[in-house]
C-alpha cells in the first residue's frame, strides 16, 4: 500500500490570516511535508556548491559575560567540504587548520540564497513561502545558515519586517524577547549595521552588576526541530544558538507596511554613524561597523524592500 501524504494543518490562506494575527512567536509544525529544501544537509550542499568559497565565521567556545559580536569573530573563507572535514577532526580543512574545532566554533551566516546559487535558479523552488500564504515567494528571497554547535548570533532585534525560519537540519535554541523589554535588553548601535540593534547583555550569562534590569527581561525560549518553521514578530529581540553538532537553517524576512516608519528613521542613523565614521578620531576603528554591513546589497539579506529616497541618500553619504 503507497504511503499516504501526511495533511497540512492549514491552508496557505489560514496560515497567512493566522500570521497576521499573531502578537508573540509561534512554531507552525507538519507544514513543510514536501519541500524539496528539507533535503539540504550539510553534505547536499557541499555537493551542490562544490569548490564555491563561503565566509564562514568563528568564535571561540568560551563562556563570558559579554555578547561576541560580529567585530570580535575571525572569519575564513573555505568550502563547505572543507567544514564538513573540519567538523570531523579531519586533516585536510583548508584554512579552518588554523582553528582547532575543539576550541572554536563556525557559523556560515546571512548567505543569501539568490547569491549562492545564482548559476542555479532552479534552487530557488526548493523553498516554498507560498504555502505560508506568501504568494511567490522562495528561496530567491531567503538565506541559507550552517553552523556548529556552539555557533550563535548576538541577541538583537530587526527594525524591519517580520521572520519565518525553517530548521532542516540540526536544532537551534531561541531566546526570544518582546519588544515591551527593549530597555532591559540594553540596545545599542554599536556595532552598526542597518536594521539591527543589539543587546550589550550576553543574554546566557548575563552581568547583572552591570546589567540589572535584564532580570526582568521575560524569555520565550524554543529549540526549533527539523520541520519546523518559527515565526518571530516584529521587533522581538533574539539570540539564536546551534545545539547540535551542525545546523542548518533557511529564513526570510518578510517586509511590512509598518516598516515605512523605521526606513526614515534606519536612515537618520545611517547618516549619524556616517558623520561619525568620517569625522577625526583616535578610537574610530572599524569595530564600528559590523562586517554584513561592507558587504554588497543582497548578500547581508536583512535589508529587505526598497530603499526610499531619503535613505538612498543617507547611503550614498556613507558610502562617500
Amino acid at each position: 500500500m503507497a504511503a499516504m501524504t501526511p495533511i497540512k494543518p492549514f491552508s496557505p490562506e489560514e496560515t497567512r490570516w493566522i500570521l497576521d494575527s499573531l502578537q508573540q512567536p509561534a512554531v507552525f509544525l507538519n507544514m513543510t511535508h514536501g519541500w524539496p529544501v528539507i533535503r539540504w544537509t550539510a553534505e547536499h550542499l557541499s555537493g551542490c556548491l562544490d569548490d564555491r568559497l563561503i565566509r564562514f565565521r568563528l568564535g571561540r567556545k568560551q563562556a563570558t559575560n559579554t555578547p561576541l559580536f560580529e567585530t570580535q569573530c575571525s572569519y575564513v573563507e573555505a568550502t563547505v567540504a572543507q567544514f564538513l572535514r573540519w567538523t570531523q577532526h579531519q586533516t585536510d580543512v583548508g584554512p579552518f587548520s588554523k582553528y582547532p574545532y575543539t576550541e572554536y566554533w563556525a557559523y556560515a551566516d546571512y548567505k543569501y540564497i539568490t547569491v549562492l546559487f545564482q548559476d542555479q535558479p532552479f534552487m530557488f523552488e526548493d523553498v516554498k513561502w507560498s504555502e505560508f500564504g506568501f504568494e511567490g515567494r522562495n528561496g530567491k528571497e531567503s538565506t541559507l545558515w550552517i553552523g556548529t554547535e556552539g555557533a550563535n548570533t548576538p541577541c538583537h532585534l530587526d527594525t524591519y519586517g517580520c521572520n519565518l525560519v525553517l530548521q532542516v537540519q540540526g536544532r537551534k535554541r531561541w531566546h526570544l524577547f518582546p519588544p515591551e523589554d527593549t530597555a532591559k535588553l540594553y540596545p545599542t548601535r554599536i556595532p552598526y549595521e542597518e536594521s539591527s540593534i543589539f543587546s550589550q547583555v550576553d543574554v546566557l550569562h548575563p552581568d547583572l552588576g552591570k546589567f540589572p534590569g535584564f532580570h526582568g527581561a521575560r524569555a520565550h525560549i524554543v529549540t526549533l526541530e527539523p520541520g519546523q518553521v518559527l515565526y518571530v514578530p516584529r521587533h522581538w529581540w533574539h539570540y539564536v544558538e546551534s545545539v547540535d553538532p551542525i545546523t542548518v537553517s533557511v529564513n526570510s524576512w518578510i517586509e511590512l507596511e509598518v516598516d515605512d516608519l523605521a526606513r526614515v528613521s534606519e536612515a537618520v542613523t545611517k547618516t549619524v554613524v556616517c558623520a561619525m565614521k568620517s569625522a577625526p578620531s583616535d578610537d574610530n576603528a572599524d569595530t564600528w561597523l559590523n562586517p554584513t554591513e561592507g558587504e554588497p546589497r543582497g548578500t547581508g539579506a536583512k535589508r529587505i524592500g526598497r530603499r526610499t529616497k531619503v535613505e538612498t541618500s543617507a547611503a550614498r553619504s556613507l558610502d562617500a
